[in-house]
């Protein structure tokens, strides 16, 4: 397939053969952070983030694309729960900027619209645009998803709320762009492989794990991790307990549960600088499980879709 967007500077060429997984369909935005991640790649849609995951795991894909965090809901915590019940690792990050659309059947104007579909993230994040319009809102499982649906239905008193390239894939007209109730709206994504970081260029670079502590006191868990990363000079870029109803995390082959873990991201590779294995090594000698998701090129980059 043609590559959608520009090469990132951090990313070498790849081969044609390399296969990106995502949940969705053509024109999703996770599709198209795999062809910005992944230039020239194949992309293999799957219904579901699990599935994709799966895929990685199973070997029938190289990659695959996972949202973790978005400027207007923050931190995807279930989507992480997917890095700690499958044998897979981050291999890098990448920053879109996510420009919804309002998209419609040729012909269609906004007064004829009785209905908006979309995933529901999407739709929330465009709540008073809708409410100006005063539809109805229905969700469904993906935004291009919803674009496909519109089009194959004909529905011309609906619209879909996607990307500008799921209109185009399925001839809809975009009547109406930048519909998000915030203007800055970006989502960060990991894309995953089996073994880590390949391919990448130099650059400063970021690790993200998992903590578990055998005792439900997250208190004591931010105390000992804070004072071991800060005692060498590691600045930590995200520290975020997940759970509350319990997290399950694969171990070599068996699966333990845990009422709650901590995700942790920071600068610095465990393989190359010593201060950084110090604070990882402190923080395993109190912790019942440490778990480092991966070691990757650190992209501040925001690279814009359209």
């Amino acid at each position: 397939m043609a590559s959608f967007s520009a090469c990132s500077p951090l990313e070498l060429p790849h081969k044609l053969s390399l296969k990106v997984a995502y949940q969705g369909v053509p024109g999703a935005y996770s599709e198209l952070a795999a062809r910005t991640a992944c230039p020239g790649c194949f992309t293999l849609p799957c219904r579901t983030l699990s599935s994709a995951v799966l895929a990685v795991e199973s070997g029938e894909a190289d990659r695959a694309v996972l949202p973790v965090e978005s400027t207007m809901d923050g931190t995807a915590l279930r989507n992480y729960d997917l890095l700690l019940r499958h044998d897979v690792r981050v291999a890098r990050e990448i920053t879109l900027f996510v420009r919804y659309c309002l998209l419609a059947m040729p012909g269609v104007h906004k007064a004829a619209l009785r209905r908006v579909m979309s995933h529901p993230v999407a739709l929330a994040h465009c709540g008073r645009a809708l409410a100006r319009l005063g539809v109805d809102r229905e969700p469904v499982e993906d935004t291009a998803g919803a674009v496909r649906l519109l089009s194959t239905r004909r529905m011309f008193d609906a619209a879909a709320i996607a990307s500008a390239r799921a209109g185009e894939i399925c001839g809809l007209d975009v009547i109406d762009e930048g519909v998000q109730d915030e203007a800055w709206n970006t989502t960060r994504f990991l894309i995953v492989s089996r073994d880590g970081e390949v391919g990448v260029a130099r650059a400063p670079k970021k690790t993200s794990m998992v903590v578990a502590h055998a005792r439900d006191d997250a208190m004591a868990m931010l105390r000992r991790v804070l004072s071991a990363f800060a005692s060498r000079g590691v600045n930590l870029t995200k520290l975020e307990v997940v759970g509350g109803d319990g997290v399950v995390v694969r171990k070599g082959r068996r699966l333990r549960a845990f009422a709650r873990v901590m995700v942790v991201d920071f600068e610095g590779s465990v393989e190359e600088e010593e201060n950084v294995r110090e604070a990882v090594k402190e923080v395993e000698g109190s912790a019942a499980f440490v778990r480092v998701l991966g070691c990757y090129a650190s992209d501040k980059t925001v690279y814009n879709l359209e």
